[in-house]
């Protein structure tokens, strides 16, 4: 009886120290949340129906966040007087958007479960319900984060991978974080949706050779020399769905971005572009699976961060 007991006793040490470091859990808000899930892609499917846009705007937003400190929320928390969070750090201002989004999706949550869904957590099912509205693959989302109580200005603008950027330097920035090449074309491939500012692409129209003369033109019918930072092109031919032809796209030198035909454009990844034209399921797969590690990046968990009542400020300030 004695070694049965002393074997209990090691069970619930054990599980008392795994709640402690806990995983994440595909299953987290199954008994305290059930509704979370549904009442999230409800959300995400009336705002991509109000605008196909925010589909692309939301998972940008996730990307954003992962990227900086990890899957964590930070990039929600607005400035304070004493406190400069990540929402103006140069690859996020004037240019990542969905904020109230989130805050209305936060708000119908806490009414449901109060004090038990995390704003990270409420980032990535965002993410891959936005893929979903716009036609996408669907994927588990493992849950279980928790929200940061830091943010990181300085991380934002080192970490977060610009449009310049050449095909040596997206490998590099990527394999920081744990990607492979591979997973890194896959992850740019979400391209396939949303806009880009024409401050982002105006080199390459104008300064680039290799780029379609017919498309550089009626890009710069958009962008021009100089003004107009802000007008909006798409990024790809059908950028109100989520499909490959961002990647055909490439190999027909209609890039939008730099870096975008970074990946085409004679190097290593040239190969990987071609299996995603020819095969569009493969894509999906890979997609699904880099933006599922991508989810996983340094998550909080167990007792570590806080779960936000309000996404846009620390809980207490």
């Amino acid at each position: 009886m004695a070694s049965l007991s002393l074997f209990s006793l090691f069970c619930i040490l054990s599980f008392l120290m795994g709640m402690g470091n806990a995983q994440l859990s595909p299953n987290f808000y199954a008994s305290s949340c059930p509704r979370a899930l549904s009442t999230i892609r409800t959300a995400v499917i009336n705002a991509v129906a109000k605008e196909r846009r925010m589909g692309a705007s939301l998972l940008r937003l996730h990307f954003h966040d992962c990227f900086v400190q990890g899957c964590d929320g930070s990039i929600l928390l607005d400035d304070t007087s004493t406190f400069t969070g990540e929402k103006t750090a140069g690859p996020n201002r004037n240019s990542v958007r969905g904020y109230e989004v989130i805050d209305t999706i936060k708000s119908q949550v806490e009414t449901l479960c109060p004090g038990v869904v995390s704003c990270a957590d409420i980032l990535t099912v965002v993410a891959r319900d936005s893929v979903v509205a716009l036609g996408g693959p669907s994927w588990t989302v493992p849950l279980g984060r928790r929200d940061s109580t830091t943010a990181s200005f300085s991380a934002a603008n080192s970490d977060l991978p610009g449009p310049g950027l050449d095909l040596s330097a997206l490998i590099s920035s990527f394999s920081n974080k744990g990607f492979t090449a591979r997973e890194m074309v896959a992850l740019s491939g979400t391209h396939t949706i949303g806009k880009a500012r024409c401050t982002t692409f105006r080199s390459r129209i104008y300064n680039e050779t290799n780029i379609d003369a017919a498309f550089a033109a009626s890009k710069q019918q958009i962008c021009p020399s100089s003004g107009g930072d802000d007008n909006l092109s798409d990024l790809d031919e059908t950028t109100a769905v989520f499909d490959n032809v961002y990647f055909r796209n490439l190999k027909e030198k209609k890039g939008l971005l730099h870096s975008d035909q970074q990946l085409y454009n004679g190097g290593s990844t040239d190969s990987i572009v071609e299996t995603y034209i020819t095969n569009s399921a493969v894509f999906f797969k890979d997609v699904a699976n880099a933006l599922i590690k991508m989810g996983n990046l340094s998550p909080l968990t167990g007792t570590n961060g806080e779960i936000r009542t309000d996404c846009r400020k620390i809980n207490g300030s």
